[in-house]
């Protein structure tokens, strides 16, 4: 693959992840949920285990979640490395999100990391899996490391 083409593909995917932190602020479900392919895996924070597919690209659940926070949201991809080839990509990244839940005194600040594996599909990028995650503390408490920042 050329540098031309290649410099191209990881710019149009730049532009997807710019798009999906817009999206998250905006809190608008319907480009988010565009931007995955219709078999699409995702490994999320929140239970359960996986989605796949419908699960990924449901757009009432979305919006149902972003429901649950009252005033803003923010959202900031950090450190964003992207990897192409003519029709696969990676990318990786440092995520924040930042908010407040209803009926919680405080706005929280929550840091965790993404990997998201596309595919060119009709000529167009599409998320085909994504997984986040938070790292534990291995003290034996197993608890989440939600405070750590970059």
């Amino acid at each position: 693959m050329t540098g031309t083409v290649q410099t191209h593909n990881e710019a149009q995917i730049r532009r997807l992840m710019d798009d999906k932190a817009t999206a998250m602020r905006a809190r608008d479900a319907e480009t988010l949920v565009a931007q995955y392919a219709p078999d699409a895996v995702d490994f999320d924070l929140a239970p359960p285990l996986q989605k796949t597919g419908q699960e990924v690209r449901d757009v009432a659940g979305l919006k149902s979640w972003f429901s649950g926070f009252a005033g803003d949201i923010d959202f900031e991809v950090r450190d964003l490395s992207v990897t192409t080839s003519e029709d696969v990509a990676y990318c990786h990244s440092l995520h924040r999100l930042t908010a407040t839940p209803f009926g919680a005194p405080d706005t929280f600040t929550l840091w965790f990391r993404s990997t998201v594996c596309l595919r060119r599909v009709d000529g167009s990028w599409l998320i085909s899996h994504e997984h986040s995650s938070t790292p534990f503390y291995m003290d034996g408490s197993f608890k989440a490391a939600v405070d750590l920042q970059p």
